[in-house]
């Protein structure tokens, strides 16, 4: 029951938010405070002992509702928890158009990427990896910029393509063991490593195309840049710190066990588009005058590590790239919502227009200090453990070339200082810029960014609590 109310409470608060008029708010506090309390129990449990939950959906099929908690999936269920509570504090006292709408939605989201991280059935990860797509395409299309019906035109359609292609590989491999478990874990990943090398190698294509669009991985990220920016900052958070998340986490959960040979074929050429996403990201953002596009190349620089770092297929590459997932969604909350305090009070999101945060809001700027420091994984903040094991992890990788690897993505860490501190110098410092809302942070605001930065500061100086969780995991995969 614990597992399946992760589920079904944000599901049906985000139900209740619909039909609330005044209350739809709550809903969302009550709803991400409930499961962040659930989650961190969870998170308690499955450290060394995973918790699974299963009973009959549609036997005909083949699947059941079966759900599956190790320390990987209970701490993607934390993070889901944290972001969600997070962005409901800091938008506690902002007026949003259509509230009860927009925190069903957002409720109904919550719901949908929990679902990706606790399903063992596939068929099940596929219905709530879509369940997680609709809301946020309504959240997309209604809120947000000038450009917004465009832009989540082109999301859905990367993201819809690449779902068919999922489901049709999903089917294939079911229908190579039929019964009442065709759609189980187990049953899919023992189809697929019984197939053929020559028949993973085309098959990994099937899904990685899926899960690539999803993080997303150079070339697969066309539609990022443009729907980060067009999309209203919380739902931004959302893609983000938590959805980007669920495709390096099918990878890991999916991909690696049911196509080895696949896997091992393509490594190297993942890895290569991952380190030219790294770079290709890095020097984008460093040419930005838009805070969001920034942060949005910022963020596909910092995938592209993580996804080079879980295809190097070593146990410390593995275990750092767990605990930067975490890292990584608290760090890219953060900065969101210090972008969207910028553009409530200045206006805008240009830089050339932006300075003097200093003295106009100094707790703010505090904050986005403290958070470039995290982004750029300096020693003491969160980012920097999970960036160290995986930067050990491509140096310990097989391949031939993995010491280029790492030299190129260290590339990526000298670039992604420079891009932050200049975002950091243009905002922060320098003469006060015009305010239209002339305050600092709200109760709300500095709510949501004192608990993200205590983790920051937390799990930097104290990083066990989170090696702990998933080191088994990591362990299991790489003995």
């Amino acid at each position: 029951m614990m597992l399946s109310s992760l589920i079904f409470i944000p599901l049906l608060l985000g139900i209740v938010a619909f039909l609330a008029k005044s209350s739809a708010k709550v809903m969302a506090l009550l709803g991400s405070l409930t499961t962040l309390v659930i989650s961190g129990y969870l998170s308690a449990q499955t450290a060394h002992t995973p918790i699974a939950f299963s009973m009959p959906w549609i036997p005909q099929l083949g699947t059941q509702f079966s759900l599956l908690a190790d320390g990987m999936s209970a701490m993607l269920c934390l993070l889901t928890a944290i972001v969600m509570t997070a962005v409901v504090l800091a938008n506690w006292d902002n007026e949003i158009e259509r509230p009860t709408s927009f925190w069903g939605l957002m409720l109904l989201s919550q719901a949908g990427i929990t679902g990706v991280f606790l399903a063992s059935d596939v068929l099940l990860f596929y219905f709530f990896w879509e369940l997680a797509i609709i809301p946020v395409y309504f959240l997309c299309s209604r809120w947000g910029g000038e450009r917004r019906i465009a832009v989540t035109f082109k999301f859905f359609v990367y993201t819809f393509l690449g779902s068919l292609m999922m489901l049709a590989a999903i089917i294939y491999l079911a229908m190579l063991n039929p019964g009442a478990d065709a759609y189980s874990w187990a049953n899919i990943t023992r189809a697929g490593a019984s197939l053929s090398p020559e028949n993973q190698t085309w098959l990994f294509w099937l899904f990685f195309g899926a899960f690539a669009i999803k993080m997303p991985l150079f070339p697969f990220h066309t539609w990022q840049p443009d729907t980060y920016e067009q999309a209203a900052t919380p739902v931004t958070i959302i893609l983000s710190a938590l959805m980007v998340k669920m495709g390096l986490y099918a990878v890991i959960r999916w991909l690696f066990p049911a196509l080895p040979d696949g896997v091992a074929f393509w490594s190297n050429t993942v890895i290569i588009l991952s380190i030219i996403g790294i770079v290709y990201g890095s020097f984008l953002a460093l040419s930005q005058t838009d805070l969001k596009r920034l942060v949005a190349y910022s963020s596909l620089a910092h995938m592209g590590l993580m996804c080079a770092a879980a295809f190097a297929k070593t146990q410390p590459g593995m275990h750092g790239l767990m605990v930067q997932m975490f890292n990584h969604g608290i760090n890219i909350t953060g900065m969101w919502l210090i972008v969207q305090m910028i553009e409530n009070r200045w206006g805008s999101r240009d830089m050339t227009k932006l300075g003097g945060m200093a003295t106009g809001a100094p707790h703010m700027a505090i904050a986005l200090v403290i958070l470039a420091y995290a982004n750029i994984a300096l020693p003491l903040t969160n980012g920097f453990v999970g960036e160290f094991m995986m930067f050990h992890g491509i140096f310990q990788s097989a391949t031939p070339y993995h010491i280029t690897f790492m030299v190129i993505a260290g590339l990526g860490v000298i670039l992604g200082a420079a891009y932050t501190l200049k975002m950091v110098q243009k905002t922060a410092f320098g003469s006060l810029a015009p305010m239209v809302v002339a305050k600092d942070m709200s109760l709300g605001e500095s709510a949501a960014l004192a608990f993200i930065i205590a983790l920051v500061i937390f799990l930097g100086v104290y990083p066990k609590p989170l090696l702990d969780l998933t080191g088994s995991v990591a362990q299991l995969m790489f003995p």
